[in-house]
């Protein structure tokens, strides 16, 4: 690979980093505490590129006798036989460019409603509750993650969320004839994710389309998320308003 090559590379590589750190773009991808180390990296590809593209124009601008003199000419004879050939440079580092493009033309979406639909598992099927929960606040609606919410439900014996209500903010996804209300969780990045839902009842919630984001209000059914449902509680909601999506899609 070229020097002029790699010094591209790495500008147009660290630059895509810092675009996605600086935006916001990356928390589609990994979590937010890892932002800081994309930024480092981003910035010490960009810095490496800057100082060999200066090391090279230095370099340049000094005489070259050995090259100039063996160019590739070679006398024999009083004839001169050219035996540089041009063989030309391989393109195949310039694949790298395709993921970097992708990064500055392209936005793609979090993960979503095909990512749920496709694992039958719900993540609260993981999380053994052995330290206890910590007490709910007195609040009139207490605010949950989803996951805070099904591993409640499936494995606190105490039935702390009986009769009280709750808002939960997640994406539907549709499995007809069931709705649900589900998010992704992630341990470092989009790759390890691992869904988390709800199903809702109450409300007819048929117009409601696929990765729409939601705020639900409402009261779990006791005793539904057991090994027979897969951990998947019922949420008898009372109230359902759209929103826009946040800029986190993920839970931790």
């Amino acid at each position: 690979m070229r020097r002029e090559t790699q010094n591209i590379l790495l500008v147009l590589l660290g630059g895509a980093l810092l675009k996605l750190a600086l935006t916001g773009t990356y928390l589609r991808y990994v979590k937010e505490s890892l932002q800081p180390w994309l930024v480092a990296t981003g910035a010490v590809m960009v810095g490496l590129a800057a100082v060999s593209i200066v090391r090279d124009i230095r370099g340049a601008r000094q005489p070259d006798e050995e090259h100039e003199t063996h160019e590739g000419h070679e006398t024999h004879e009083g004839h001169e036989t050219h035996e540089g050939h041009d063989h030309g440079s391989s393109r195949s580092p310039w694949m790298l460019l395709l993921p970097v493009l992708a990064v500055f033309l392209i936005s793609p979406p979090a993960l979503g409603a095909d990512t749920v639909n496709r694992s039958s598992v719900n993540a609260a099927q993981e999380a053994a509750a052995s330290d206890g929960f910590a007490p709910l606040p007195p609040d009139e609606v207490v605010p949950l993650t989803i996951g805070e919410f099904v591993t409640r439900t499936a494995w606190d014996d105490s039935g702390s969320l009986d009769d009280r209500t709750v808002r939960l903010t997640g994406f539907v996804v549709r499995q007809d004839p069931d709705v649900f209300i589900a998010r992704l969780m992630i341990g470092c990045c989009a790759a390890d994710a691992r869904p988390v839902k709800a199903r809702m009842a109450g409300l007819d919630l048929r117009t409601l389309p696929d990765d729409q984001w939601i705020e639900a209000v409402g009261r779990v059914v006791p005793g539904s998320a057991n090994q027979e449902s897969r951990f998947v509680p019922t949420f008898t909601v009372t109230r359902v308003v759209p929103i826009a999506a946040p800029e986190d899609p993920y839970e931790g």
